[in-house]
């Protein structure tokens, strides 16, 4: 079988812009969730979310006709296909496929707050054209010249997940050699007042795994990961940051918003993903967590890694406690601290636990980083409607 490798990241953060910004954030424990400055808050019980600073998306390209999305998606694009030194030639024949949800949704809203509801023209209809979320995957793929094969991945909070597992799948059954694979979601005022309307958020940073978690933390990111042939990759002298195993992509079909009670989905992911990798789970030293900082869905999850991982041995730990939930963008960027972390031989912590969920049997690597050589990482994505990815990588 074709062995898959990354060659390639990029990412723009609460930390800022790049990779090596995310990785030192994460790595020192730093929570980025703090007051929203992007969108009015007035009214709303939470007033906090995980943004990428503003001088970081006034550096990016400036077109009036690019979402917030866009242009942080073409930012982290940018980054991972420098990373993996790809020559045009190469960018001719590459997959393209974009984990997306909110598309350009924050520029449409302010565009129907100043022409429908303020009665005045808006110059930001421009920017309409940009709104749904196949527009990143369009923008990515013209500005960048990715010439295969190009997809939007729209499966929520496990897109960009599930953007990594078909990606790969392109290379190992010969579609394509390389695939420019990522995810992006820009904050929005429908999605942050609808889980205000939920009651999901949390009013402080979230504190996944802790026994007095009260919900989540909404967060906006891009990330990218280049995919590709790993013969390929060495022979044209490229870097690895590790292998990818396998993927494990399954549903509840069960409720719209709420997990399988005992995690039966999530089970099934896990297990299929290390089945995919041909790896038992014993192998296994860290689980990138979904993690959102939910009472249900960290008991649920936990519950789920108890049965797949039995009871202590293998680390855990949720990125989210610091660059909250990223919708789309999560699954490629927890991918992306997953390598990281198995390269640094560094498990970044879960910030905010103070008192671990006596029900989570697991070593949560509460507020500080733990310096551990881990060759093997499984991480974690499940999304609404109980769409479950599980992924899983090999140091490189």
């Amino acid at each position: 079988m074709t062995r898959v490798v990354i060659s390639g990241l990029g990412v723009v953060s609460p930390y800022g812009a790049g990779t090596k910004a995310f990785w030192e954030g994460i790595a020192a424990g730093t929570c980025a969730i703090r007051p929203i400055t992007l969108i009015d808050t007035e009214g709303f019980r939470c007033r906090i979310a995980a943004e990428v600073p503003a001088e970081a998306v006034a550096a990016f390209d400036s077109s009036p006709r690019r979402s917030r999305a866009d242009r942080m998606a073409l930012a982290a694009a940018r980054e991972a296909i420098a990373d993996a030194h790809l020559s045009a030639e190469d960018r001719a024949g590459a997959a393209l496929l974009v984990a997306a949800v909110g598309g350009g949704m924050l520029e449409g809203e302010a565009w129907y707050w100043e022409e429908a509801r303020m009665g005045r023209p808006s110059p930001r209809i421009r920017a309409l054209r940009s709104i749904l979320p196949a527009s990143h995957a369009e923008t990515v793929g013209h500005r960048l010249g990715l010439g295969g094969p190009k997809e939007t991945i729209i499966m929520a909070c496990a897109s960009g997940a599930a953007a990594i597992a078909l990606g790969a799948d392109l290379i190992r059954s010969g579609v394509v050699p390389l695939a420019v694979v990522g995810g992006v979601d820009a904050l929005t005022r429908i999605c942050f007042m609808g889980f205000n309307a939920l009651k999901l958020l949390d009013t402080e940073p979230c504190r996944p795994f802790d026994r007095d978690r009260r919900g989540m933390s909404i967060g906006e990111a891009a990330a990218f990961l280049v995919l590709e042939d790993s013969e390929r990759c060495r022979a044209r002298g490229g870097p690895m940051y590790g292998e990818f195993l396998g993927a494990g992509m399954t549903t509840d079909a069960h409720h719209v918003t709420a997990p399988h009670p005992e995690g039966e989905g999530m089970i099934r992911a896990m297990t299929a993903a290390l089945n995919a990798a041909g790896v038992p789970a014993g192998d296994i030293g860290y689980v990138n967590a979904h993690g959102t900082g939910t009472p249900q869905n960290d008991r649920v999850e936990a519950s789920a890694l108890r049965r797949v991982f039995r009871e202590g041995g293998v680390l855990v730990s949720s990125t989210k406690s610091m660059v909250g939930h990223t919708m789309a963008a999560a699954g490629t960027i927890e991918a992306i601290a997953t390598l990281l972390a198995l390269q640094h031989s560094l498990i970044p912590p879960t910030a905010n636990l103070r008192q671990l969920d006596p029900d989570v049997p697991f070593d949560c690597v509460p507020g500080v980083a733990r310096p551990t050589p881990v060759e093997v990482g499984l991480s974690n994505s499940f999304g609404f409607g109980g769409q479950n990815v599980s992924l899983v990588f090999r140091k490189g």
